[in-house]
């Protein structure tokens, strides 16, 4: 293997100018295909298809609508909705909706849809029809007439506001655009119901709030756009960071090149490979530059050290590349295995990140591992450079005041204080831990703040309307025609019923509420039947005047949804309901009925929710099994691995403790964070301990071999896990509460990692190694 090493050692550094044209030509090629790549959002990518609900959700999808629906409130802020010019903008709406590509236009739902009809009970039976007549052309006395037809058709709540002032138009979205026939291109249409919709009708008193998983995501995406801003920001603190670490501008602007360059790699292979950026995605290019930077910075403290001792620089470079080779293509490895664990969760958003982030990750390998030391055999410092590598290449400051001082630490008293103290916090973290809530803690789109455009459209639709935004639909499976009979609509009812007194359910309908309804109309009104008529002609008379087009049912009646409206999407509220829908079906489920789990945007919810807490342990069991494979691989020592592996967990533990406190719960943003921050946090301690280990091995105490690894490393180590928390507590200012949390997150995963690889993994040296301690 050290042969191996050796002769790829020679051959890099003897075709130099070789491997940089290589190089250049890769970059080249790659920066095409980088420029071409795309922001891309799927509602299909957010959820795990493959699980029980989502299997129901999409089987069902063409009858019931999906929840992948646009809710556009038109509101008059002058008063109530019965004037002529709310209903030519109300009109415009519904139209201008109708025709934009990728909507469901028989799902088109207002006033002025067809099938928006009242009935009301008059003394021949019943009389009806469309809520908006055809002749309507906005006077006075239409206006009276459509007053009384909406009160009569029992929308008020729900197409119509409780207070009158506004109306709905709500339409469910198609996942093949039907004019490309390809997949609909969410963001494209957000931009559309922006531009077409809220731009042209938002106007003379006339205000428009827009919902939906497209809108949303389009919001998401527009925040997202600021993450180039944060870049920016990055790339400016790191170069400022890695000048004062080295003092040289020539050796600050090569890692920072090398690792811009594999940004430009993963971005150009992303494309090439037909990925687009997901708005959550998006954060992983600058994840990418920061790791490249922190294995960057630790070759150019090696060069500085090799230079200052007399080395030329090709030397320097040479020497470096074999040192680090080994230990940064560990960490790196660890990094990449981390990151692809991910894969295991059955999301596609999830998975996507995967691929980015451990892509991005291996070919830092090739530019900061290979690329730079090259580029730094190439460079001739100048008299007042070589003077400043000089000065700094030991950082006398740290070694006399911080280093020297930090030795202590692997003294068996202070050790013990230290690995106690680390024990207190570890089964402190552990019991916090447990409080860790799997989904969203808060009301609105989780991923906006709570002051955004769509969280306040949330929040002002769910005051006005009767229904609630966040749905869930159980639907029952039967047999073709099942609704004309009795028995089966009265499960049906039951189970509407036992749900509707759920803590959390506001309210719910089916078809077997409906029927009821109908069959009191048929009875002059009566509310003594208000029931479900055991006589079948009777009942077949109140199916019969429920459509298809309704949502309550499918066209043979082989299938009926029971829509719940909750009060909220928080993980407690969603957890009770699916519980009590299991323990309901389990009791009144038969052969030829079943309650299906589940549809809506809550369902989908749910699913998301169960898929995360699945994929929670397993991801764990794969990222630190990976981790502790490649550590006993590099250091061929359970010790070193044991040293490694212990203060990377005991911050794991800590950090789920942390999203308790802050009201974190545990998504489909938050869970890579873990991964993240487990597989970048690896390297402080494989790069102290590599040193160490080689200093122990050839006599050393554990004293000396840590002080000489503080003296090699421990600036580097120190300076960038400084670097990369400041880089990532920039987001704390993001328009994405996703990527603030992100940033909280990441921030004390980068901080506390790094004081672990300095403090703990010594103590625990210092007992693992005691033989070596009395030397």
């Amino acid at each position: 293997m050290k042969s191996l090493y050796n002769h790829l050692e020679r051959n890099i550094f003897r075709f130099r100018f070789l491997v940089i044209g290589l190089f250049l030509v890769i970059t080249a090629y790659l920066f095409v295909y980088a420029t071409q790549i795309r922001l891309d959002a799927s509602f299909e990518k957010n959820i795990p298809l493959q699980h029980e609900y989502m299997q129901t959700y999409l089987k069902h999808q063409k009858n019931f609508g999906g929840a992948n629906n646009v809710l556009i409130s038109v509101c008059n802020t002058e008063g109530e909705i019965f004037t002529s010019d709310f209903f030519t903008s109300l009109r415009g709406v519904h139209d201008q909706l109708f025709f934009i590509p990728g909507v469901d236009r028989i799902q088109v739902n207002s006033l002025f849809s067809p099938s928006t009809r009242f009935v009301e009970v008059v003394e021949d039976g019943f009389a009806g029809g469309p809520v908006i007549p055809a002749d309507f052309s906005g006077s006075k006395e239409d206006l009276q007439v459509v007053k009384g037809n909406i009160e009569k058709a029992g929308i008020v709540g729900s197409i119509v506001s409780d207070d009158y002032t506004c109306s709905m138009v709500k339409t469910s979205l198609l996942e093949i655009d039907p004019q490309t026939g390809e997949k609909l291109d969410t963001l494209k249409l957000a931009k559309q119901l922006e531009d077409e919709i809220r731009t042209v009708y938002e106007k003379d008193g006339i205000s428009i709030h827009i919902i939906g998983f497209a809108k949303m995501v389009g919001d998401i995406a527009d925040g997202a756009k600021g993450v180039v801003t944060f870049f920016a920001i990055a790339i400016a603190i790191t170069a400022i960071m890695v000048y004062l670490f080295c003092r040289s501008f020539t050796l600050t602007i090569l890692p920072i090149a090398t690792s811009l360059i594999a940004v430009v790699w993963q971005m150009g292979v992303l494309s090439w490979l037909g990925f687009g950026l997901d708005p959550m995605s998006i954060l992983v290019p600058f994840l990418v530059f920061a790791i490249g930077v922190s294995h960057g910075v630790q070759m150019i403290n090696s060069v500085s050290r090799e230079v200052a001792k007399g080395n030329n620089p090709k030397q320097a470079a040479q020497l470096s590349f074999r040192r680090l080779l080994v230990p940064g293509g560990i960490a790196l490895l660890s990094d990449t295995v981390g990151f692809l664990t991910l894969l295991a969760i059955d999301i596609g958003i999830i998975r996507e990140l995967a691929i980015a982030a451990s892509l991005g990750v291996a070919l830092i390998i090739f530019t900061n591992l290979f690329l730079l030391p090259v580029l730094v055999s190439f460079v001739r410092f100048n008299q007042e450079e070589q003077k400043q590598i000089v000065e700094t290449a030991d950082h006398k400051l740290m070694a006399r005041m911080l280093w020297k001082k930090a030795e202590i630490v692997t003294s068996q008293k202070p050790a013990a204080i230290i690995i106690a103290i680390a024990a207190v916090l570890f089964f402190w973290g552990q019991y916090q831990g447990q409080k860790l809530k799997i989904g969203e803690l808060h009301a609105g789109a989780p991923s906006l703040h709570e002051d955004s455009r769509y969280n306040q459209d949330t929040f002002l639709i769910t005051d006005k309307y009767a229904i609630s935004v966040d749905y869930m639909s159980v639907v029952v499976e039967t047999f073709e025609d099942s609704c004309i009979y009795h028995d089966v609509l009265d499960v049906v009812d039951t189970m509407q019923w036992r749900m509707e007194n759920i803590p959390g359910v506001q309210s719910a309908v089916s078809l077997a509420s409906i029927a009821k309804v109908v069959n009191s109309g048929y009875n002059e009104g009566n509310q003594k039947w208000k029931v479900l008529s055991r006589n079948q002609q009777s009942l077949v008379q109140s199916i019969a005047r429920v459509p298809t087009t309704s949502g309550l049912l499918n066209r043979d009646c082989s299938a009926m949804p029971i829509i719940l409206f909750l009060e909220d999407h928080k993980a407690e509220t969603i957890d009770r309901v699916v519980a009590a829908v299991k323990e309901y079906r389990a009791e009144l489920g038969t052969d030829k009925i079943q309650f299906k789990l589940a549809s809506g945007p809550v369902g989908v919810m749910a699913a998301t929710n169960e898929a995360v807490a699945e994929a929670q342990t397993p991801m764990m069991l794969y990222v630190y099994g990976a981790v502790i494979l490649l550590c006993l691989i590099s250091f061929r020592s359970v010790k070193a691995t044991i040293a490694v592996i212990v203060p990377l967990y005991v911050v794991s533990t800590l950090a789920q403790a942390l999203m308790t406190f802050l009201d974190i719960g545990l998504t489909v943003s938050t869970l890579p964070v873990i991964a993240l921050g487990v597989g970048i946090g690896v390297d402080y301690g494989i790069y102290i301990l590599s040193t160490m280990s080689q200093r122990i091995r050839a006599g050393d105490n554990v004293p000396q071999a840590y002080l000489a690894a503080l003296k090699e490393r421990g600036s580097a180590v120190l300076i960038t896990g400084l670097t990369l928390a400041i880089g990532v507590s920039t987001w704390f200012f993001s328009a994405l509460k996703f990527q603030v949390d992100m940033g909280i997150m990441l921030t004390f995963m980068f901080l506390v990692n790094m004081l672990a690889a300095i403090i703990l993994l010594p103590a625990i040296s210092a007992y693992l190694w005691r033989d070596e301690l009395k030397k």
